[in-house]
């Protein structure tokens, strides 16, 4: 009897040993400290958004309550599609649209979280006047018309869509940012009519409580102007232009573009396009100030970068043909396709649809 007790309780112990064992769902052990932590590698794991459907985009007007009447089940199905949906927006797989429903809510001029009947109504409103089906509910078709409403905005991305490439300004002629101004001590150039712009715009952050002393990186800015020849040597050094986030003709070559410190999640920089990055920016205060407000100052977002911003206060300089640039590190340019019509899905070729 007392053997069998004996072989029973070994059992169990080698069980419990196997259990242990067993791979589970556990996070993985805390990332490496100090100067490891520059090599901490974009997470790739799908990480929701924070916010519940129902939670106000921005603060609410007074006189507005987030019901509504709306299609039925429209609230019910963005609130699902919110973090579910499967997509591919920027030619990239993604899950949910958390990260644009800032931007959406401010298309639609509603305050709303993207669950609430008020946010559904305002949207059929919205797609009855492009002409789309009216049922209050984001899909796949209703944002593509929004992200080339978005896209005409920019005066560079619709100079770039006719296959031309703005010239840059005499370096010159550039203002330089006050050392507060630039993130971690960089030198940073704009035309003197986009800097000033942006002055104004920070300063009615800072009376709006958006930028205060706790964080003093908020919407400084870590990279402006940048010169066409040192972008196309780094196209040609890292074989990597023309994809989703690098180009051989960018923005920041007009000096009126500029990427600002918006927030940043935790193993990531500012600029990092990992979509958790990209959600953490979307569901802060700032990101959704600028949104409501960047416009009165004259500046547009490239929405999948919640980083970067143009100002429109003047136009970009007379530019060249895109085939004309220096090609090294890039994928060939397609010349032979039709040109891109406004109003079509595909106003721009994804490899120029970047900043």
């Amino acid at each position: 009897m007392g053997l069998a007790l004996l072989v029973l309780l070994l059992a169990g112990c080698a069980g419990v040993g196997v259990w242990l064992a067993w791979p589970t769902g556990a996070p993985p052990a805390d990332p490496p400290t100090g100067d490891e932590t520059a090599a901490i590698e974009p997470a790739t794991q799908y990480v929701p958004s924070n916010d519940p459907p129902s939670a106000p985009l921005s603060p609410l007007p007074p006189d507005e309550t987030c019901e509504a009447a709306a299609p039925i089940g429209a609230a019910e199905s963005n609130a699902a599609s919110l973090n579910t949906l499967s997509w591919a927006p920027f030619g990239r797989a993604e899950t949910g649209w958390a990260i644009y429903a800032p931007r959406i809510g401010a298309e639609l001029a509603t305050a709303c979280g993207p669950g609430t009947t008020r946010f559904a109504a305002a949207l059929a409103r919205w797609q009855a006047g492009q002409r789309l089906a009216q049922t209050g509910v984001l899909d796949q078709a209703t944002f593509d018309v929004m992200k080339t409403r978005w896209t005409l905005a920019r005066p560079f991305a619709a100079i770039n869509a006719r296959g031309e490439c703005p010239n840059a300004p005499a370096v010159a002629s550039l203002s330089t940012a006050r050392t507060e101004e630039a993130y971690g001590g960089k030198t940073i150039q704009l035309r003197p009519g986009a800097l000033e712009a942006y002055r104004r715009m920070v300063e009615a952050a800072r009376k709006d409580g958006v930028v205060t002393d706790r964080d003093p990186r908020v919407l400084t800015i870590f990279s402006a102007f940048r010169d066409p020849a040192a972008d196309a040597a780094r196209c040609a050094r890292d074989n990597n232009c023309q994809g989703v986030t690098r180009t051989i003709c960018s923005a920041h070559r007009t000096g009126l573009a500029m990427d600002v410190y918006i927030a940043a999640a935790p193993g990531h920089g500012p600029d990092s396009s990992a979509d958790d990055n990209r959600r953490a920016m979307a569901r802060s205060d700032v990101y959704r100030w600028m949104v409501r407000n960047a416009g009165r100052f004259g500046f547009v977002n490239y929405v999948f970068e919640p980083w970067h911003w143009e100002w429109t206060g003047e136009p970009p300089l007379p530019g060249v043909p895109i085939s004309s640039l220096p090609q090294e590190g890039s994928q060939p340019l397609d010349q032979g396709a039709a040109a891109p019509q406004p109003g079509l899905k595909g106003l721009l070729p994804r490899k120029n649809e970047v900043r």
